[in-house]
C-alpha cells in the first residue's frame, strides 16, 4: 500500500491548477488506496481548472476510467487528454439519471462541487443506487454544513435540512435495517451498508448483498452456566451499581415502581453533558 505522499506529489505536480485541504490526503488514501492499478470508473464532481483529474489519473493508474462531472462547458477540453466529461446540473435528478445510462455503473463518487446542501444531498441520492459492490460516494467540504464558507452565511447553514443532517439520517437508516425498526419513506439502506466520518468528508460504502442480509440470533453450541445478568440490577454488593438508585432503594423500601424507568431518567439526566 502507498502512502498519502504518493497523493500529494501528484497533486502539486499535476497539469493545471487545483484546490484541496491538506488534512484530506490521508482520508482519500484510506478510502481509495485499494482501488489503485484496478480497471474502475471514478467520477469526480467539479472539474474547474482540471488538475485534480490528472492527479487521480496518475494515482489510479492507466487502467482507469476518470470521468468529471461539471457545469461549465470549457471543461470539455479536457477530453483531449484522455477523460470524459460530462456538462450538467448535480442537483438535478434528470441529469444523473441520464448520466448513468450512458455511464453505466461505477465504482467511486467523489462530490467536490458545489456545496450546497440540496446539491450534496440530491447527488448522494441520485448517485448511490448506481455505485458498483463494494464502491464508494464521497462529498467532501462538508464543512458548509455548519455554515464554515464564503459569503451568503454558508449557503445558509446550519440548516434542519443540511447536509450533515442528512447523513446523521442515514445512521439511523442503516440502523433501521434491525428487524422490528421502524422505516424511513425515503431510505437508502439497501445500498448503504455502512458510513465513515472524517474532519469534512462524510464516506457511504456500499454493499447491496450484506444490506440484504437478514439478521437474526444466532447461538453457539457451549455450555449455557445460566450465570445471573447484573447489568439492571442495583445492588449494594455489585461493583458499578448506581448509589443514587441504592439510596432510593433503602429510603423507599416498599417501593414498587418500575426501577428501571427511573434508573434511566437518571441516566439520561447525567448523559446530557455528552451532548452539550
Amino acid at each position: 500500500m502507498s502512502d498519502n505522499k504518493d497523493l500529494l506529489n501528484y497533486f502539486s505536480q499535476s497539469k493545471y491548477y487545483s484546490l484541496k485541504y491538506k488534512n484530506y490526503f490521508p482520508v482519500y488514501e484510506k478510502l481509495f488506496s485499494k482501488f489503485r492499478g484496478k480497471k474502475i470508473t471514478f467520477v469526480e464532481i467539479g472539474v474547474l481548472s482540471g488538475g485534480s483529474l490528472f492527479m487521480w489519473k496518475d494515482y489510479f493508474g492507466k487502467d482507469a476510467r476518470i470521468i468529471g462531472v461539471e457545469l461549465n462547458p470549457e471543461a470539455k477540453k479536457f477530453e483531449k487528454e484522455g477523460f470524459e466529461i460530462y456538462i450538467g446540473n448535480q442537483s438535478d435528478e434528470n441529469f444523473w439519471k441520464g448520466f448513468f445510462d450512458k455511464v453505466g455503473e461505477v465504482d467511486i463518487v467523489l462530490d467536490d462541487g458545489g456545496h450546497t446542501n440540496f446539491q450534496q444531498i440530491v447527488t448522494c441520492c441520485s448517485c448511490i443506487p448506481s455505485i458498483k459492490e463494494n464502491g464508494i460516494m464521497v462529498v467532501e467540504d462538508v464543512f458548509h454544513s455548519y455554515g464554515l464558507s464564503y459569503g451568503a452565511k454558508g449557503f445558509f447553514n446550519p440548516s434542519k435540512y443540511s447536509f450533515i443532517n442528512f447523513c446523521k439520517k442515514s445512521i439511523d437508516d442503516i440502523n433501521f435495517r434491525f428487524p422490528e425498526s421502524k422505516k424511513f419513506r425515503f431510505s437508502l439502506n439497501e445500498y448503504i451498508y455502512s458510513a465513515e466520518f472524517f474532519e469534512s468528508i462524510v464516506a457511504f460504502k456500499i454493499n447491496k448483498n450484506l444490506c440484504s442480509s437478514k439478521n437474526e440470533v444466532i447461538y453457539s453450541k457451549g455450555e449455557n452456566l445460566e450465570h445471573k445478568d447484573f447489568a439492571h440490577l442495583h445492588n449494594q454488593n455489585i461493583p458499578g451499581s448506581n448509589k443514587f438508585v441504592l439510596k432510593i432503594k433503602k429510603i423507599l423500601k416498599s417501593f414498587r415502581g418500575n426501577l428501571k424507568y427511573v434508573v434511566f431518567k437518571i441516566n439520561e439526566h447525567i448523559s446530557k453533558k455528552y451532548f452539550k
